[in-house]
């Protein structure tokens, strides 16, 4: 039968599953009047319509709580808005502890409820008997009980929002398969079907787990990958009432109740890619061969957990197809590659949870070229070109599956698809005892047994919420880096390099500090949005007159190239390179920094001849090397770059000198620990997107007076000007507990005479201040001074304890700057 397809659309919407729904529901609501929905056989006909319907209140960041939130609120009224019920009821759900450490997970995940508004109990083995009665709870410690969780009809809230959807003008079509992505000057012009072309403003990919293939169309990355994803169901329950959506993920499983029966679903370790070679072509509402031997285990666990199953015996055993990112992240926003081209997919076994406000969100970002709000954990842009080899996601998505039920420790390392991205300084670092961590794929040594441990200590995680194994490791590191001289690689930060005519002036349109330098000289500077938030934090080197390198965080690379690419001027004279690849970089931080260097080198490297934030050409012994004077560890120390060829070259060049200036390597732990005692921001964790730059306490990097670009002023000049006129509303504190056998990581709250006012960003134990130190936003009156801010009982709750803690808004360690100046 011959469809008839509009021509023209403001947005093509590719999959009829429940967050390609919600997508253009939201358009819809937001005046969009021509949205067309494509289908490519029947709406839910992939994941949607055997989904578990699960829609919990809690995620790990505010943004992604106040999602699922107004995923929950959205399905309960859809009814009355549609006249289609969603099947939406809060039944409260409970997690199981069945040991000391999990407990720990949930006291703190309780700690951030309270910052996000979501109500979570921790509760005693007698309180959860008097919940779940059908459960054997001998070996549980205790729970986490959220009373406003819920679960809907997965296919129902689909066909509801759909409804929505066609209420407010949008188009539906079945039955209709997208072939191809029309492209036009870098951007997304429509769509390609059997039925002909649609030119459109937006194309959005909604494929689910067909995104992956729709975002090859387009010459997009959209890792993902389908998993077997099992659950079964009992017979019914004699006088069966509604209870609790019950999860216990030490045995990899969660329990709802279905029609009377018992649904016991499954998230398991080791699970079982699918579709390796691709998704049968004719795939639609259907299910994959089940594999009891493989489920044994889990429903074993099972029946001991709810003994009443025994008796009852399993009516079915499904399998299905859930698609994983290779982050338990979802895929959502821009795609880096193609403007105009928007992805929502990839939501790893949560859909239905997230669908409402991820449409939600996406809408807004579609209307407003921008990110409603920070969503950098899952902004596609996150992702490197590699992880969408398939072969990657077959081996990773095997762990992804089952991690979203491990304890979620800090930092955890993923362990498949691991030694992909390893520098020439690999081996040199594992012989000396280094434990890698993998950042965009890239092996970095976190932490070092000491020399006279190697062969006698494994370089391996034992994970905890209290001290881990290399705590004692990290202390050594520290003290190198603040008393005598420490070595650590940063050849996977992302550098690219601004070349041509034009590069001065767009980069002072870029940047908000002023980059119209002398060459050689350094400068930190952020980049803006239209709102002031922050989309970059980088330095800035010019090289030659016409040549810019910038260097960024190692997660930041695609994000950082979107940003330029997407605020290139037309016409400009300015070529762009991401050189990350092409130059190694060592950097050598402490005390003895400038005395290790000065043993290596014929260059004066005083403070005379090289100053803080200047750039020099020196040789290293038989290499020739860019030396950097800089830091992001609050230390004298310089960053080496060099021809990658080079690197171990220098690194044992340096080495070599090691004993005579006690030299130690150092991992990215360490790093982290040293800029968190500094006060120095994390993009991602301190400032996003979202954090006004002169919030952030970076004002001083904000230059409103430096000459225009002949391209305007830096973006966000309007937003800074307003906000150093109407003040702060908002100010970064760091905080140090007073109790040192206290860990912090981030999330926790921050509380002022008792009352919320924020949470930790970053957090990390701190050998040098003698305790755990944290960062964070404390909200504020408008030019409410230093005093009054200070003048304030500030407490931090750590696992549902309150601690006390010293607040300082100037950094605790070395304020004035002298050790990096000196």
């Amino acid at each position: 039968m011959s469809v008839i397809l509009p021509k023209n659309a403001q947005a093509v919407i590719i999959g009829g599953g429940v967050v390609g729904c919600s997508v253009a529901y939201h358009l819809a609501k937001l005046g969009y009047t021509d949205v067309v929905l494509l289908e490519r056989k029947k709406l839910t006909s992939g994941t949607t319509w055997h989904a578990a319907g699960l829609v919990g209140q809690m995620r790990s960041s505010l943004n992604l709580t106040q999602m699922v939130k107004y995923s929950g609120n959205l399905y309960e009224t859809l009814e009355a808005e549609t006249g289609m019920a969603t099947g939406y009821r809060r039944t409260g759900s409970i997690s199981l502890a069945t040991n000391q450490e999990r407990l720990t997970e949930y006291k703190r995940n309780a700690s951030l409820a309270k910052v996000h508004g979501v109500d979570v109990q921790i509760l005693t083995t007698d309180e959860l008997r008097d919940k779940i009665d059908l459960f054997k709870l001998d070996d549980v410690v205790g729970g986490a009980w959220i009373p406003k969780d819920g679960k809907a009809d997965p296919a129902n809230v689909a066909m509801a929002l759909a409804k929505g959807a066609k209420n407010n003008g949008a188009k539906i079509f079945e039955d209709v398969k997208v072939t191809g992505i029309l492209k036009k000057d870098g951007k997304a012009v429509g769509v390609q079907t059997e039925y002909g072309d649609i030119q459109s403003d937006a194309v959005v990919n909604c494929g689910g787990m067909w995104a992956r293939e729709v975002g090859k169309m387009a010459g997009v990355s959209v890792p993902l990958h389908a998993c077997e994803h099992f659950y079964f169901l009992t017979s019914a329950v004699p006088n069966m009432g509604d209870m609790p959506v019950v999860r216990v993920p030490d045995e990899s499983a969660y329990y709802k109740e279905d029609a009377g029966k018992i649904l016991v679903g499954l998230f398991e370790p080791n699970a079982k890619p699918w579709a390796q070679n691709g998704i049968p072509e004719d795939f639609c509402f259907d299910q994959i061969q089940d594999d009891l031997d493989h489920c044994m285990p889990y429903l074993e666990l099972a029946m001991n957990r709810v003994p009443v199953m025994e008796s009852l015996g399993i009516e079915t055993l499904f399998n299905g197809p859930e698609s994983f990112t290779p982050d338990d992240n979802f895929q959502i926003g821009e795609s880096p590659e193609l403007g105009n081209f928007f992805v929502a997919a990839g939501f790893n076994s949560i859909g239905i949870q997230a669908a409402g406000g991820a449409g939600k969100y996406l809408a807004e970002w579609i209307e407003g070229k921008e990110p409603p709000c920070d969503l950098w954990d899952v902004d596609i842009r996150r992702n490197e070109p590699f992880q969408n080899n398939k072969i990657y996601l077959a081996n990773r998505v095997t762990e992804t599956l089952g991690y979203l039920y491990e304890n979620h420790f800090p930092y955890h390392q993923y362990e498949t698809a691991r030694g992909l991205r390893k520098t020439p300084l690999y081996e040199f670092f594992k012989e000396r005892g280094a434990c890698f961590g993998e950042v965009a794929g890239w092996e970095r040594p976190n932490w070092f047994v000491p020399k006279d441990l190697i062969g006698k200590v494994e370089a391996k995680y034992e994970y905890s919420w209290g001290r881990q194994n290399w705590f004692d490791f990290h202390r050594l590191e520290q003290q190198a880096i603040r008393e005598t001289v420490g070595m650590y690689e940063m050849s996977s930060y992302a550098k690219i390099r601004v070349k041509g005519s034009d590069a001065m002036d767009f980069m002072q349109m870029i940047c908000a500090n002023d980059v119209d330098v002398d060459v050689g000289k350094m400068v930190y500077t952020q980049w803006l949005n239209r709102k002031g938030g922050i989309e970059a934090d980088v330095t800035v080197t010019r090289l030659e007159v016409d040549d810019y390198l910038i260097v960024s965080g190692t997660m930041c690379l695609n994000r950082d190239m979107h940003w330029l690419k997407k605020n290139l001027p037309e016409g400009a004279n300015c070529s762009l390179f991401d050189a990350t690849s092409a130059e190694g970089c060592i950097a050598i931080m402490g005390p003895n920094s400038r005395d290790l260097l000065q043993s290596l080198t014929d260059t004066d490297m005083s403070n005379e001849s090289f100053p803080f934030a200047n750039v020099r050409n020196i040789e290293v012994g038989m290499a020739n090397v860019r030396a950097h004077r800089i830091t992001y560890v609050g230390e004298l120390g310089w960053e080496l770059y060099f021809p990658i060829e080079f690197s171990s070259y220098v690194a044992e060049l340096i080495d070599s000198k090691g004993e005579e200036f006690s030299l130690r390597q150092i991992g990215m732990h360490t790093v982290d620990s040293c800029r968190i005692e500094k006060a120095y921001r994390h993009f991602g964790h301190d400032i996003t997107d979202e954090d006004h730059v002169i919030d952030a306490g970076l004002g001083f990097a904000v230059k409103v007076d430096k000459n225009p670009s002949k391209f305007g002023n830096f973006i966000g000049y309007e937003s800074v000007i307003k906000k150093k006129a109407s003040g702060y509303e908002m100010r970064v504190m760091q905080f140090l507990l007073s109790n040192p056998g206290s860990m912090l990581y981030h999330n926790e709250p921050i509380l002022k005479n008792g009352e919320i006012v924020g949470h930790l960003t970053s957090g990390t134990y701190s050998h040098t201040l003698g305790g755990a130190v944290g960062l964070g936003y404390v909200t504020c009156l408008p030019n409410e001074s230093h005093e009054d801010i200070l003048n304030a009982e500030y407490t931090i709750e750590v696992e549902g304890v309150i601690e006390k803690a010293n607040a300082s808004l100037k950094p605790m360690y070395d304020p004035l700057n002298s050790k990096i100046r000196n």
